[in-house]
């Protein structure tokens, strides 16, 4: 069978029957396309083995060599895209390689980048901070933003493309919603009284009739504030806050399900409050709150022996 014909059939059904987002259609769609052209497939016939292990080699040896190389990460995209593509293939009778052949390339332990209680107290003062410091009406504007962006992203655990997405006629005389994440999946979030205080401030004090919940740019040419724009304001305040660490959106995420887990949370909730799938993912946060437990070793173990 013609590939490129069982690629499109492929990324229609994983975007019509199994509802992945339109960016994760893109993102098959790009890493197919290059194994494809990397590895000359023309046939469905091509995809063998052989030709898998080569395009394997050919990704690891990408913008040099040792740290400089492909990072395992990635690469494992491209092998989940096209695991994914077989899959599709067996399911259509489609004579191929069977996606059991592809294994994913062992990756280290996921570091997170966290900041302590006492850094995320600054960061989250420091918009406020510079509101009061600030004369300008446009730039307080700003600063109420921020504000609220930062206070919401802690409260919910929401991604960064998720708070992004929110428009402006949230309802805050609840302390829920829902939101559309991951493969469009639809789950609820919970917003603190301190998160819906900033967010009301915000929306008093904006002019405009943009439809967005948070937004960009000049008063007479606005858009909704992207990611981008978010790290980028995130920047500055880390920097006013003193913290020396990398400090991104998902940060934030990560301080929402330690505090979470910290306090006595079980991981099965809060898997389900970051819309994560598996489980699995959701263990990652386990080794940092488990930092008790060389405290009750060292208490308890051993005493028989004394």
């Amino acid at each position: 069978m013609d590939a490129e014909t069982a690629k499109r059939q492929f990324l229609e059904y994983i975007e019509i029957e199994r509802g992945r987002a339109v960016k994760t259609v893109e993102n098959y769609d790009r890493y197919l396309t290059r194994y494809f052209a990397q590895m000359g497939v023309k046939q469905v016939s091509n995809i063998t083995e052989q030709s898998v292990r080569d395009f394997r080699l050919w990704l690891n040896r990408q913008h040099g060599s040792g740290r400089d190389s492909m990072k395992r990460r990635t690469q494992n995209y491209y092998m989940i895209a096209l695991r994914a593509f077989l899959k599709f293939l067996r399911k259509r009778d489609i004579a191929a390689t069977s996606p059991e052949k592809i294994e994913l390339a062992k990756l280290p332990e996921r570091h997170l980048d966290l900041i302590t209680s006492a850094e995320l107290g600054r960061l989250m003062r420091a918009p406020h901070d510079a509101y009061e410091k600030e004369d300008d009406d446009g730039k307080k504007l700003q600063y109420l933003r921020d504000s609220a962006i930062l206070e919401l992203l802690f409260s919910t655990g929401l991604r960064v493309s998720e708070l992004c997405a929110l428009n402006s006629g949230i309802d805050l005389s609840r302390d829920e919603m829902s939101v559309r994440g991951k493969g469009e999946k639809v789950r609820v979030v919970f917003i603190s009284d301190e998160a819906k205080e900033k967010v009301r401030e915000y929306l008093k004090a904006r002019k405009d009739m943009e439809e967005a919940l948070f937004v960009e740019g000049r008063p007479n040419k606005l858009h909704r504030i992207t990611p981008r724009d978010v790290q980028r304001h995130l920047k500055r305040y880390v920097a006013i806050a003193g913290i020396t660490n990398i400090v991104t959106p998902h940060t934030l995420r990560h301080a929402f399900a330690t505090d979470l887990l910290n306090n006595g949370a079980d991981i099965r909730s809060v898997q389900q409050l970051l819309g994560h799938a598996s489980i699995s993912t959701t263990q990652i946060y386990t080794h940092i709150t488990d930092a008790h437990l060389r405290e009750v070793h060292k208490k308890f173990h051993g005493k028989s022996r004394q």
